[in-house]
Formats: structure tokens, sequence, C-alpha cells
């Protein structure tokens, strides 16, 4: 249930980002005013906790958002989150406008992990090869594994590209054992 208002909430949020073209600048707002909700556990039960006022709960928030520069779209709309008790679920909102706004502006996100830092220009390969395989703009975010011992994982969407040595020992490992 409560993904399915978190994703009635994102829409909306969507669809108003879409008609005022500011789908990256109110993606980036909402995010900014979470992750500081993020940063302060006690701020985060705070808010998620019916026990509270909303009315406490409203000041709060005042002060957060005055402290940033935001939009009165953004301001509005997580006014509103607080007011209908829906601002506990700002994570999932937030994770579903990303999807809508990627798959509007022909975004996919690649994690890439790899066991040894990557030269710009490797980086740079692998983002132009990924672009010509999915089509779409590629955004790459790379995390450094010394477990894979070498090689890399691309984690495009649900899709995994596993070419580490970890994984190619894994799989002579099994085959060895098969051939007894």
């Amino acid at each position: 249930m409560i993904s399915n208002i978190s994703k009635r909430y994102a829409r909306a949020f969507f669809e108003i980002a879409t008609e005022e073209k500011q789908l990256e600048r109110y993606y980036n707002e909402i995010n900014q005013f979470a992750s500081i909700i993020a940063q302060n556990k006690a701020l985060g039960e705070f808010l998620a906790n019916p026990v509270f006022e909303q009315e406490s709960k409203k000041g709060v928030v005042e002060n957060i958002i005055g402290k940033l520069q935001l939009s009165g779209m953004t301001v509005n709309f997580l006014k509103l989150l607080v007011d209908k008790k829906r601002i506990d679920v700002l994570r999932d909102i937030i994770f579903f406008y990303r999807q809508l706004m990627d798959e509007s502006l022909k975004k996919v996100r690649v994690n890439l992990k790899t066991a040894f830092p990557l030269s710009s220009e490797m980086q740079d390969y692998i983002t132009s090869s990924l672009e010509k395989v999915t089509g779409r703009k590629v955004e790459v975010s790379v995390e450094k594994d010394p477990g894979l011992l070498g090689g890399i994982v691309i984690g495009v969407g649900d899709t995994l590209y596993d070419g580490s040595i970890k994984n190619q020992l894994n799989n002579m490992r099994n085959l060895l054992g098969e051939a007894r």
C-alpha cells in the first residue's frame, strides 16, 4: 500500500515538474531535503512518529526549508507531504520520481564495480559502449571493490554483467567440481 501511495505522489510531482520543465531541478531539491533527514536519525524518527503534532512537524520542516534554496513548488510539495502525514515515505517517492525522470530523459544509471581505479579513458569507453548497447544516456557510478581481484562488474538496471576474476574462478571451480 505504501508503494502505491508513494507512486501516486511521485507521479503527481513528476507531472508538475514535466509541465514546468524542471524535472532534474525538482529531483535535486527533494533529494537535498531528504538527505538532511537521512543524516539525522532523530529528525527522521520525529517526522515519522504519529505521536507528535502535525504543527510541530510542519514547523520543523519549514525551518529546514528556510535554510535551503528550494523552489516554491518543492516547498509546497514537502508541506503537502507533512499535512497528509506522508513525509515518512519521502525516500520511496524520490525513488519512484527518479525512475519516471530517467525514463522521460532516456537515461539509465549504471553501477560499475572494479578492483582497481579505472582511467578516465577506460571509463569513457565503457560509458560510450553502454550508451550504444542501451540506446540511452548513461550515468555511471564507480565503486571500488578489492574483493573482485580484477575485472569489472557492471549493473544496468536489473541486469548484471560480471566480468570479474572472482566470478571466473568460481565458474572454473564449479566446472571442475562437475567433471569429477
